[in-house]
């Protein structure tokens, strides 16, 4: 049951194929469900077996989530981004009001400036995520019904370490797009400074707006690869542990709330047993996000701070900023986290993927 799932609410459907005597249901039986009556049990084409396209529909789950999730918090997401890369400033005085002033500055669409990106990437992100992770049970659970939190860590971690190949430039394109604003919006006395060396949007007379395909075409062509990758280390720092922390906590809390006849817990249980091992995690890892924010950011208003690397950025934040810098942005990362994970799980429990590949197989 539970460990059929990527740490994740097992997949609708992945019980339901049983009847109460155990034998199997014949595949006559199965391929006349029709595709409205939910993700019970598709039929397989041949060369795919059942556990391809369990693997196939995990995927699109992740996907799905990925994209009701992003499109949901990305505000929120907006407004953690800026108060991080705050520099002993108040321009914002925190969450709501760094949204209220991006309304009224941006318009309502400015609170989703870098969505695109995560929109485009956030499905091949989960999908690395969501299959590193059952792979890795997979490889290190001899007995997947039998909980074993050392080896649902090891798990975690192997994942956190495989998604960062697109979570990392997705973040590095996302972070400039959002950080743009704070920037425009800087008070007299400490205006942005001229474009980096890292990046140019056109000539001084004629700047263009900065978007995602300007910034990566420019990192691409004045630092090769090695420019989207900036803060490579400091992206694995933070999602490392996060999986680490979130994969197995939910793994627990979700089995506390599992139905004997149902063979998985309802859906409110899972929706929340996602919302607090999301926040959980979020909240351990906001000094390391604060961290990869400010080493991936390329442009500065004046006096502001550049960093050689994470270690130099994490001396000068303590030094200059104090530890409580070290949690800016704790409570929008939260609250972005913990309903992204729901979703997540709400999407898991319904079945998404299940359904979408019944309609078509």
């Amino acid at each position: 049951m539970q460990g059929k799932a990527l740490g994740l609410t097992p997949a609708p459907g992945e019980g339901a194929q049983r009847p109460s005597d155990g034998q199997p249901v014949p595949a006559a039986a199965a391929r006349q469900q029709p595709c409205a009556q939910g993700p019970a049990v598709a039929m397989v084409p041949s060369g795919m077996s059942s556990q391809d396209l369990s693997l196939v529909a995990k995927l699109i789950n992740g996907g799905v989530a990925g994209l009701v999730g992003v499109t949901c918090v990305f505000p929120i997401d907006l407004a953690k981004t800026r108060l991080q890369n705050q520099h002993r400033s108040d321009l914002y005085r925190g969450m709501v009001d760094c949204l209220v002033k991006t309304a009224r500055a941006e318009g309502f669409f400015g609170m989703y400036r870098g969505a695109a990106v995560n929109l485009t990437l956030v499905t091949p992100e989960k999908a690395i995520k969501l299959a590193a992770n059952d792979f890795f049970r997979q490889l290190l659970m001899e007995d997947r019904m039998q909980r074993n939190l050392r080896m649902e860590m090891l798990a975690g971690c192997g994942a956190g370490m495989c998604q960062v190949v697109v979570t990392c430039p997705m973040e590095m394109l996302k972070i400039q797009l959002q950080d743009a604003g704070r920037l425009a919006g800087c008070p007299q006395g400490t205006a942005p400074a001229p474009p980096s060396r890292f990046y140019t949007m056109g000539s001084a007379s004629t700047p263009k707006r900065p978007s995602a395909t300007l910034i990566a075409w420019e990192l691409l062509r004045t630092q090769g690869l090695a420019g989207l990758y900036r803060g490579l280390g400091a992206t694995l720092l933070r999602d490392i542990p996060f999986s680490i922390i979130y994969f197995p906590l939910f793994a627990n809390l979700n089995q506390r709330g599992l139905r004997e006849h149902a063979g998985k817990a309802s859906f409110a249980h899972s929706f929340a047993s996602g919302c607090a091992a999301g926040s959980v995690a979020a909240v351990v890892v906001t000094p390391l996000d604060v961290l990869k924010t400010r080493v991936q950011t390329l442009q500065r208003g004046l006096g502001e701070d550049s960093y050689s690397g994470t270690i130099d950025c994490a001396r000068r934040l303590w030094t200059r900023e104090g530890p409580g810098a070290f949690m800016k942005g704790a409570g929008c990362r939260a609250l972005v986290i913990a309903p992204l994970f729901g979703i997540a799980q709400g999407v898991y429990f319904l079945g998404v993927g299940e359904r979408i590949l019944q309609c078509f197989l």
